[in-house]
């Protein structure tokens, strides 16, 4: 039996830690003896963990990746609260001088890289150390391990952080794992000196169980709604494009469209900006937060049309999900959106703008047909990709 480590940051509802969820419930326990490296033992998915998981116990100090530079300093990490002070003093320097837009990604490039010295390695010795979520300088540096392996969740061509920086730490992995092609090769853009050690293995997706957990009871105001009702369920944040929901909706009802709904599920960081804008349009009754939920499954089951607005993705498992309950989807021309759907077929792209979702939107309110053969194709497609895991096995 091999030793296996995976290592990522807590199990809060997210689209990268369910799809953990998903790959965890599915392995090969009686080949592989598995050790789950959570920095911060927190998330509503840490109940959904398979007992056949050993979860080693939270380091204190790699719990502070997430805090704040005060938090981390109360708690008595002084030397890493420094380092985080610097990097953060140094990225937003940095990103003035290169106009990033979301300097917050070079600033964690920067925080591992000063924290490293303080940070301590794990003692035990692996045969295989998956390191799940960017960025990956705790597997690449503190693990010893026959073989490391790195996982690719986004759209890489919009991270705006330094690739030079970057380049030291993935040469430390014999393997790169992206979740789509389209995410293989936005990576590759960068970094095609790589190229051999990238392939993909997709998200794993359990429609049986997801059309179960379709079915539980749940408080759900969308039943009781009988308007034509969009459902979107993604993390509140730039990248997922709310705000552009919450544009394109106020502009369906100035077109008349006063019997839309646009629910959405989840939470994060612009969820006070969000409720500004909902507010400062008079959305109030038609655009709805409904926070987080740990089964979004009800939710898109009641609507007739999920929408993923998002700036980037690597591979949307929400957009899958919804597939396989089999609603007609709307995602916005995103880097990767052809490997997500097959537009006409068993989804629509649209244009990445306010006016492409409402145009979208519009076409398929008007054409039942339509959303009726998206969701038949849907239906008659097999989303049961157990096999892929198959992938990583051949890799170890």
């Amino acid at each position: 039996m091999k030793n296996m480590l995976i290592a990522s940051y807590d199990l809060e509802v997210g689209g990268v830690e369910r799809s953990l969820i998903s790959m965890l419930q599915s392995f090969d326990y009686e080949r592989y003896a598995v050790d789950l490296m959570l920095y911060h033992h927190h998330g509503d998915f840490m109940n959904l963990l398979t007992e056949k998981v050993n979860l080693l116990p939270e380091v204190p100090i790699y719990s502070t990746v997430r805090k704040s530079v005060s938090t981390t300093i109360k708690e008595g990490h002084i030397l890493i609260g420094m380092t985080r002070l610097l990097a953060k003093v140094r990225a937003e320097l940095r990103g003035r001088q290169m106009n990033l837009a979301e300097p917050g990604y070079y600033q964690m490039q920067l925080m591992w890289r000063y924290s490293l010295p303080f940070l301590p390695k794990l003692k035990k010795q692996y045969d295989i150390a998956i390191s799940y979520l960017w960025p990956h300088y705790f597997v690449a540096e503190k693990v010893d391990a026959k073989t490391k392996i790195a996982w690719i969740h986004t759209d890489y061509g919009t991270v705006e952080a330094d690739p030079n920086l970057d380049l030291d730490m993935w040469k430390r992995f014999d393997y790169i794992v992206a979740v789509s092609e389209s995410c293989k090769e936005s990576f590759l853009q960068r970094y095609e000196q790589l190229r051999d050690r990238v392939i993909v293995v997709e998200n794993i997706l359990f429609p049986d169980t997801i059309r179960e957990l379709a079915e539980t009871e749940e408080i759900n105001p969308m039943l009781e709604d009988n308007r034509f009702k969009i459902i979107t369920v993604a993390r509140l944040s730039h990248a997922k494009g709310i705000d552009l929901a919450v544009q394109a909706m106020r502009q369906l009802i100035e077109k008349g469209y006063t019997d839309i709904a646009w629910y959405v599920v989840g939470y994060g960081g612009d969820e006070g900006k969000l409720k500004e804008m909902i507010a400062s349009r008079n959305l109030e009754e038609h655009f709805f937060l409904l926070g987080k939920r740990t089964n979004p499954y009800p939710y898109i089951k009641a609507a007739d049309l999920y929408v993923q607005p998002s700036r980037y993705e690597g591979k949307a498992v929400t957009v899958g999900e919804a597939q396989i309950l089999s609603k007609p989807v709307l995602i916005t021309n995103y880097p990767t959106a052809g490997s997500q759907v097959r537009d006409g077929d068993d989804g629509l792209i649209c244009e990445l703008s306010v006016d492409g979702i409402v145009d979208g939107i519009e076409r398929l309110y008007h054409d039942a047909l339509l959303r009726n053969n998206l969701a038949s194709n849907c239906a008659s497609s097999q989303y049961n990709n157990g096999e892929e895991l198959r992938k990583l096995y051949q890799l170890v």
